[in-house]
């Protein structure tokens, strides 16, 4: 039987509701998980102490049972609770279901459910503004008709696809070990050609430098980004010069180390590379000029990411939280860094550039495996 006859069989003929609920005792801690979106099951969560919660009744759970969050249910967050999970208990925002034995298996439910077209017409007239506050209700879920192969069938089917699963789960943690080795290895070698080298203030070796636009009101003026946490820049839509108002606009070259300074005490540091060439920045942004006799951009960019360097951001960066903490221009100048020989710099700086691309090819190969993940379940689902 091929997948476009199996017979399409609507989810309330073969999932039952389930609730076993437990009044919260104030003396007790309850074990606790959630549910990744885009079908990638369950995750362990800190206990719910029953001193803190503000629910009065939380619902325990059984292995095999399906399950799902009423308001990520658009994107995904659906699974099946496995032995790892077995007597743990949620609240009511995760309905639970258990299966119609003699005709469905959990397993195949949970790989239908990584198929985005499924979530998307489950959560079709879900109730809310905007996307995360649409709940999808469980009576939209037990009328979902999904293809029903028999129960043999649906054995094969899934174990089919937990081999390609397994595959790439094994797979992406190779290349999570790969990349903290890398990791490991920069750091060693930074610290040996900083551990005795001299520290000049940010104002002598990469001075701020700041380009004034003077803005056309007829122009555009295309914005670069800088994600938190290392990332690099990214680029933000073109702004009409009719449009910038007060705002003031500087210049951003490639060879610039710049900061945000709302988030830089997060670790949005980044060099700017040749693809965000004429691309702007508003005050926010702060760019400094590596004297090239002295340091190299990407040698300070990597230090700044540091536990170190991060800790002479954040205490350049005072306030509160989040867009009250701002780094200081007086602050960012005064901030003491290593200086080694620029030889040892450049070295380092090469090693950096190796280590970046085995990243690349890496997440390329991600890239790939995924889509490879997307073909077997479109093979497997094929009416979707």
């Amino acid at each position: 039987m091929t997948p476009l006859a199996w017979p399409a069989v609507r989810l309330g003929q073969v999932l039952r509701q389930v609730s076993d609920g437990h009044r919260v005792d104030a003396e007790r801690e309850y074990p606790n998980f959630g549910i990744y979106s885009f079908g990638r099951g369950l995750f362990r969560k800190t206990p719910i102490s029953g001193t803190t919660t503000s629910a009065r009744t939380l619902f325990r759970v059984r292995r095999g049972q399906f399950i799902y969050s009423r308001l990520f249910a658009f994107e995904g967050a659906y699974g099946v609770v496995s032995n790892e999970f077995d007597g743990s208990f949620v609240s009511s925002e995760y309905p639970t279901f258990e299966t119609e034995a003699t005709r469905l298996i959990p397993e195949y439910l949970a790989f239908y459910f990584r198929v985005p077209a499924v979530w998307k017409r489950v959560a079709r007239g879900a109730v809310g503004l905007g996307d995360r506050r649409r709940r999808v209700q469980p009576e939209q879920l037990l009328g979902h008709e999904l293809p029903l192969p028999p129960l043999p069938e649906q054995y094969r089917i899934v174990a089919q696809l937990e081999q390609v699963f397994a595959k790439a789960r094994e797979l992406r943690q190779l290349r999570h070990e790969a990349t903290l080795e890398m990791r490991r290895i920069l750091l060693g070698s930074f610290a040996r050609i900083t551990k005795d080298a001299p520290r000049r203030p940010m104002s002598v070796v990469a001075p701020i430098v700041r380009r004034p636009v003077d803005v056309d009101e007829v122009s555009q003026y295309p914005e670069l980004g800088i994600r938190s946490f290392g990332h690099g820049t990214f680029h933000k839509p073109a702004l009409a010069g009719i449009d910038v108002g007060g705002k003031k606009l500087y210049e951003i070259h490639p060879g610039d180390l710049v900061f945000s300074n709302v988030f830089a005490w997060e670790g949005a540091v980044a060099v700017v590379q040749a693809g965000d060439e004429g691309r702007f920045g508003s005050h926010r942004f702060i760019t400094c000029v590596p004297r090239d006799e002295m340091t190299t951009a990407p040698f300070l960019c990597f230090y700044f990411l540091t536990a170190e360097g991060l800790a002479q951001l954040d205490k350049a960066s005072p306030g509160g939280a989040g867009r009250n903490r701002t780094l200081g221009l007086e602050a960012l100048r005064s901030i003491s860094v290593p200086v080694p020989p620029i030889s040892a710099q450049r070295r380092f700086d090469h090693l950096q550039g190796l280590t970046k691309e085995l990243a690349k090819e890496q997440l390329s190969a991600d890239r790939q495996r995924e889509a490879l993940e997307a073909a077997s379940l479109a093979r497997v689902f094929a009416q979707e």
